[in-house]
């Protein structure tokens, strides 16, 4: 086993996310548990900004995302749906991607995704932990596909080298949200990238607050202290966030409820510019 799936509470962690039908290794399953992951447990990236250490190890990834109902960023959201999903029976493997999202020029590869089979032997590629502008359910492992997903179309094309590019289709034409191939990754791979990720000066994770939820209709973030709602069509409804409503606004929109001490913590950052 890679993903430590026999440490996983797997009745606790289908809870939090709100199963409950029967988790069998096959491609109903496997969609219902990816639209239900993304539907319960947000992005966020606040224990960075609470300046803590973000671990990787099943009891910590149970701990903050099952049992504090928190969220998290793509190696925490990632690992814990691996391992429920190997505890369930799929194969599982990791990949990693070089977000092309925003980019002006090539980015490291610092973003994890997975490449699951069914038992029906069908390669599908799931990714619970992009954020907002990611997949809502898996989308098959194969070159020119295009699959809606409700309001949202995805595609994959392929590139030299063995690229594979995930795109979404928005108003103005597809759009790329990030590059991978299909090199297999290790949990022990995503600790080295967790820690660029989550300390170095240059990531986009250590300087702002950063939290998405990939709704059935609308991409929410907050980046810093600015809301935004995105809906297919492409228009956008955007505001500036108040220090004195930045709790209330995390857990009506996000989900996301913080103890006492940390939201007087996070105030404090935000308003000196975090």
């Amino acid at each position: 086993m890679n993903w430590n799936g026999e440490d996983l509470d797997l009745d606790a962690y289908l809870a939090r996310i709100g199963f409950a039908g029967d988790a069998k290794p096959d491609l109903e399953t496997l969609r219902a548990l990816h639209r239900a992951h993304l539907a319960s447990i947000p992005f966020e990236n606040l224990e960075i900004m609470l300046g803590r250490l973000v671990y990787l190890d099943p009891a910590a990834l149970q701990a903050k995302l099952v049992q504090q109902r928190r969220g998290g960023y793509c190696y925490e959201q990632n690992l814990l749906f691996a391992a429920a999903l190997e505890r369930i029976g799929y194969s599982v493997k990791g990949l990693g991607a070089r977000v092309r999202v925003g980019a002006t020029e090539l980015r490291a590869i610092t973003h994890m995704l997975t490449r699951v089979t069914v038992e029906d032997g069908q390669e599908w590629l799931c990714d619970v932990g992009f954020g907002a502008q990611g997949l809502r359910e898996p989308i098959p492992l194969r070159d020119g596909i295009e699959v809606r997903q409700g309001p949202w179309t995805f595609g994959l094309v392929s590139e030299a080298g063995g690229v594979l590019v995930l795109r979404s289709l928005r108003p103005g034409g597809w759009e790329e949200i990030y590059a991978f191939t299909l090199e297999e990754r290790y949990p022990v791979d995503y600790v080295v990238m967790n820690h660029y990720t989550s300390t170095h000066p240059r990531s986009a994770f250590t300087h702002r607050p950063v939290v998405q939820r990939a709704a059935v209709d609308t991409q929410r973030s907050l980046i810093g202290m600015r809301l935004s709602i995105e809906h297919p069509d492409g228009t956008r409804d955007e505001r500036d966030v108040q220090e004195g409503e930045l709790l209330d606004l995390l857990a009506r929109e996000f989900g996301i409820e913080l103890s006492a001490e940390d939201a007087v913590r996070l105030i404090r950052m935000c308003g000196a510019g975090a």
